[in-house]
């Protein structure tokens, strides 16, 4: 068998105004040199600031770094910031993490995640998504050395995105099934553990939606946690194969038929009630803690029209055709597709 590495954050840290102990925490980790900061225009304003002023008190020399959108361009940027840095620290959102971690990688720098919403679990897996790429999909990058999540900064972010954070997590359920299937009729390298450690995260959620739904602090450390492990989940399996299955490939089409519409996270929860359906889940479960976190589950309250949901559908197998899932090598057919639709509801 060939060897099998597993990359994994070395430090994780979880509570409220923790960020001002970035420099320590970099000091800790026995990083000297200089340091760049990538955060948003907003973002740094909320958090960025605060995790630059702990880094330079605690002696480093930082150069800050602003991105806009998560593109090629501005990850090429960052990859020419890094040149003389020692450390790649992101605070914010999907967007600016993911830049960080793929610029980083590509220079061969570490990284620190510093998120400043509980949106997906890219804010610890060692994968990354740009729009600019061909097919808006995940690609290799390496996991964050370190995890700080202040819940203080996160309670402060709109809610909607922590929601979108749960239909993110509650994909695990179709994602690990598609793994599993893959396995089975395929060959495909799958592992228990892995699986079950995303599994763990869903479950996790399921169990305290109303709790999460009412955005208190414990429902919130619950979704950051959850998101943390199945990022950990990835970095165990070598790929996002335990958390990123059918539905996701339904939320990249769902993307590309109408752009800018919704969350990642609110288009892999309605994914994952239509492909729990087609897996025979507990769907109407699945709806249910979607409904009670305050997600959608319906395409009128993703913004969509019914007809694009039905063409996204008939377009999920062709996003990544080597990944094998429930929808299989030819997809579903338009009326197969409306179906299913119509029957669990979304449309």
């Amino acid at each position: 068998m060939k060897a099998h590495l597993m990359e994994l954050p070395r430090r994780v840290v979880v509570g409220f105004e923790i960020l001002g102990e970035t420099g320590k925490l970099c000091r800790e980790l026995g990083f000297q040199g200089k340091i760049l900061l990538v955060s948003g225009p907003r973002t740094y304003q909320v958090a960025g600031k605060t995790v630059q002023d702990a880094l330079e008190d605690s002696g480093f020399e930082t150069l800050r770094l602003l991105v806009e959108e998560p593109t090629l361009e501005s990850v090429e940027k960052a990859e020419k910031a890094l040149k003389d840095v020692v450390l790649a620290v992101a605070v914010g959102g999907g967007k600016v993490i993911d830049v960080a971690k793929l610029a980083s990688a590509r220079v061969g720098v570490p990284f620190i995640s510093c998120p400043t919403a509980a949106s997906h679990d890219g804010i610890a897996s060692p994968q990354a998504s740009l729009r600019s790429l061909e097919s808006p999909t995940s690609v290799k990058a390496q996991a964050p050395l370190a995890i700080l999540a202040d819940l203080e900064v996160i309670l402060k972010a709109p809610y909607r995105l922590t929601s979108s954070g749960c239909g993110d997590i509650l994909a695990k359920f179709t994602a690990v099934r598609d793994w599993w299937l893959a396995h089975q009729l395929r060959g495909e390298y799958y592992r228990d553990y892995a699986a079950n450690l995303a599994l763990m995260s869903a479950k996790l959620v399921a169990r305290n939606s109303k709790l999460i739904g009412e955005g208190s602090e414990e429902g919130t450390r619950i979704v950051v946690e959850a998101l943390i492990s199945c990022g950990v989940a990835m970095s165990i399996a070598g790929s996002s194969r335990p958390c990123s299955g059918s539905e996701h490939l339904f939320s990249h089409a769902l993307e590309k038929v109408a752009p800018g519409k919704a969350l990642h996270g609110e288009r892999c929860g309605v994914g994952t009630i239509m492909m729990g359906y087609l897996h025979k889940l507990n769907w109407r479960r699945l709806r249910r803690v979607l409904r009670e976190v305050g997600a959608p589950t319906t395409a009128a309250e993703l913004g969509v029209k019914p007809e694009e949901i039905v063409e996204a559908l008939t377009l999920a197998h062709k996003i990544r055709p080597e990944r094998y899932t429930i929808l299989g090598e030819k997809g579903l057919a338009r009326a197969s597709a409306e179906k299913l639709a119509k029957v669990t509801g979304v449309i």
